[in-house]
């Protein structure tokens, strides 16, 4: 372990739960990315939390003295946005928060409710129950319409206590229309594949560092990073 310790050359930090939780640092958190800037490491915040613009979590975070840039902060819209570019899905009906749809509209990814051509499922704190209807609806009568999630996570953490999240929601609409998505977040490939275009390095030459085994964890293992539990 020391050996794979010494070889870090760059690190992917998880955001709730690790860095911090709701609107405060975690004990630890400032010191660590203060020191990661000072000695030029490479340090990217890797998300699964979608609820947010990447410009809200640049103000998110530096509220809490955590100096961060834009370009280090990838989450899994940033995945999803990369599937649905490769896959020139363009006219999308979207499960999210007015966030998560900004942060598509400006990758010229058309938000509408009619004739989409897939179904995007993220976490999603404006839930509706119309919004449920109509995606239950679009992937029943259209079952061979693209289904796709940012990510798999049960819960999220709070400072009340854990709360449904987008793996909450792909387990309901399952129930009601016997469909699951093609998810983009940890712990599968898309992000790892955009922190490495990042940073230049390799999977062995990263660490992740997360609270949660299925997401986190599993990533590292899957991909080769070494893992880091808190």
């Amino acid at each position: 372990m020391k050996k794979r310790l010494k070889n870090i050359k760059g690190y992917l930090v998880d955001l709730d739960g690790t860095t911090y939780l709701s609107g405060k640092a975690l004990p630890g958190a400032v010191d660590f990315f203060t020191y990661t800037q000072k000695q030029h490491i490479p340090t990217l915040f890797f998300s699964n939390n979608p609820t947010k613009h990447i410009d809200e979590y640049v103000t998110h975070i530096m509220e809490m003295n955590i100096p961060v840039t834009e370009d280090q902060i990838i989450t899994s819209t940033h995945a999803t946005i990369q599937y649905l570019q490769e896959k020139n899905l363009t006219k999308v009906f979207v499960v999210g928060t007015p966030s998560f749809e900004k942060e598509l509209q400006d990758a010229n990814i058309e938000i509408v409710h009619e004739n989409p051509l897939a179904v995007i499922l993220s976490f999603d704190l404006t839930l509706t129950y119309e919004k449920l209807q109509k995606a239950s609806l679009l992937l029943y009568h259209n079952p061979t319409l693209p289904y796709i999630a940012t990510n798999p996570d049960l819960v999220c953490p709070t400072d009340e206590g854990p709360i449904p999240d987008c793996g909450a929601t792909i387990a309901l609409l399952e129930k009601s229309t016997g469909r699951t998505p093609l998810i983009m977040g940890k712990p599968y490939a898309g992000m790892i594949n955009l922190a490495i275009k990042k940073t230049g390095l390799k999977p062995e030459e990263m660490a992740v560092i997360g609270d949660r085994l299925y997401t986190d964890m599993r990533m590292g293992h899957d991909h080769g990073l070494t893992t880091i539990l808190v």
